[in-house]
């Protein structure tokens, strides 16, 4: 590669020796695609590998012209043809820059009609959950594009492991005795102390630590209803929660959830008054599983009111909540709870260590219930993860931690989002959530997403189709795309070709 000239942009050479230069190919050997398109696929490559990120300057015209030996006309073909596609937007008298947030021309995912509840479909999980998780595990290798966790290295690793010999050094007997069966009191205390910014006030010792939020919704469930009761949950709603009541007996009535305030509260009403045995609703309401929406405070409020009106007790499962993007922090439904009518479940799945398995449960007034059941199922949880967490979580280091994760999120959102603008058919819309690591998108016309999973799992992607979130047929074009892993070529020709691939099935 011939040496940058003095006046030339830094980072137009580094893009250059990163790709190299395009040049004009011989006539004879001119390919099908336009010129000015291979050159922007290159560039958008770039983007996609991070070596030019959203606020950077692209390089000027006069500089594709001299490292792509091309004309004026094809070099402003290039940059018009980006922009377009939503990559680049152009600044007067500054040129073009890599666009921030290119998905905000797409519409959000259309609300459901709040007063649709579906009384027909509280039966339990359909088989069809159950059929889609397993013809996944027959594609081992196909990129997971469904999946609702960050990748590994998001995670502090090895801050955690750290913390995990220096545990070991001062008490290595933690791996051949038994801990406390309610939990780890400084992991407790430290759960307890953290829980105040959600606006939970909990003892320690009211605290119980769990395998993971599921097993925490799971005896949740077991202590506030029965088999053959009713619970309402959100629809859509997370497929996990569906298994959970099917294989305790119980039945799910779907209540209507908006893709941005949450849970139909009129529908949840409508429900109460048709429904006399109703035991319990249980509700995500911080950027919520798919949809990624956030009840409002005031709507927060008026369904705990609701349900402590009707005696119906109220799940509130909450693992998203510290991965907001907003400047205060979210506010837990429990926090309007004054009855202890609400049992909170939170998990560090999704913030600290998928691996570690560490959940909890705030059960008020069911807490003994709740004890007893959780010795009953699984005992204690083992001691030394515990201790590691409430090393790290009583840090400055694990807000620090935080603060990374919701910026590489952000940007995976966007940058994912910018892709679905780009590469899906017209008319596909999706949510714009304030955080997390979700996006719940819309597909046009009647295109079936059981369709579109089959056929993406024979091109090596995997997707999370809509029939897995609802036992109706209302979310049949719908799926969910997860934004956790860091934005690499790889991705960005997988979300090509899936967005390639739903457009032949529009036709």
């Amino acid at each position: 590669m011939k040496p940058s000239s003095p006046s030339q942009n830094p980072l137009e050479s580094h893009v250059e020796s990163a790709l190299g230069p395009v040049v004009e190919p011989a006539a004879a050997q001119r390919p099908s695609t336009p010129l000015y398109k291979q050159i922007a696929e290159h560039y958008r490559s770039t983007i996609a590998s991070g070596a030019l990120r959203p606020g950077d300057r692209m390089p000027s015209v006069r500089a594709l012209m001299r490292q792509h030996a091309v004309s004026l006309s094809t070099a402003l073909q290039v940059c018009r043809h980006l922009e377009r596609e939503g990559w680049l937007e152009a600044r007067a008298r500054s040129g073009y820059f890599v666009r921030r947030a290119a998905a905000v021309a797409l519409p959000t995912s259309s609300e459901p009609d709040a007063m649709q509840v579906d009384p027909a479909q509280y039966v339990g999980v359909h088989a069809g959950i159950s059929a889609i998780i397993n013809r996944q595990y027959q594609f081992p290798d196909a990129l997971n594009l469904g999946g609702a966790t960050a990748a590994p290295e998001l995670y502090p690793a090895q801050l955690l492991k750290t913390s995990a010999l220096r545990a070991l050094r001062h008490a290595p007997e933690l791996l051949t005795t038994y801990g406390s069966h309610h939990g780890n009191l400084a992991f407790r205390r430290v759960l307890a102390r953290r829980a105040l910014t959600a606006g939970i006030h909990v003892a320690p010792e009211d605290v119980v630590v769990t395998h993971g939020g599921i097993e925490a919704v799971n005896l949740a469930l077991r202590a506030v209803a029965q088999p053959g009761d009713i619970v309402a949950v959100e629809s859509p709603t997370f497929f996990g929660l569906l298994q959970i009541l099917e294989s305790l007996g119980m039945r799910a009535l779907e209540i209507p959830t908006s893709p941005t305030t949450g849970l139909s509260l009129e529908a949840l009403e409508l429900a109460i008054e048709t429904y006399s045995n109703i035991k319990a609703v249980v509700v995500v309401p911080n950027l919520q599983n798919p949809l990624g929406s956030i009840m409002p405070d005031a709507h927060k409020g008026q369904l705990i009111q609701l349900c402590a009106q009707h005696g119906i007790a109220v799940i509130e499962d909450d693992p998203y909540r510290e991965l907001s993007d907003r400047a205060t922090p979210l506010k837990a439904a429990k926090a309007w709870d004054e009855e202890g009518n609400v049992i909170y479940c939170a998990s560090l799945n999704k913030t600290l260590a998928p691996g570690m398995r560490l959940g909890w449960m705030a059960a008020g007034r069911w807490l003994e219930r709740v004890r007893m059941l959780k010795f009953a199922q699984s005992r204690h949880n083992e001691e030394w993860p515990q201790i590691v967490a409430a090393d790290f979580m009583g840090s400055p280091a694990y807000d620090r931690h935080l603060a990374r994760l919701r910026e590489q999120l952000r940007q995976q959102r966007e940058r994912t989002a910018a892709a679905i603008a780009a590469y899906f058919p017209s008319g596909t819309r999706l949510t714009r959530p304030d955080g997390g690591l979700l996006l719940w998108v819309e597909l046009p016309g009647q295109i079936d997403t059981l369709v579109v999973f089959e056929q993406a799992l024979t091109l090596g992607i995997r997707i999370a189709p809509g029939a897995m979130f609802s036992n109706s047929n209302r979310c049949a074009r719908f799926l969910r795309i997860s934004c956790g892993a860091p934005y690499t070529v790889e991705l960005d020709h997988a979300l090509r070709k899936l967005g390639q691939l739903i457009e032949t099935l529009s036709l």
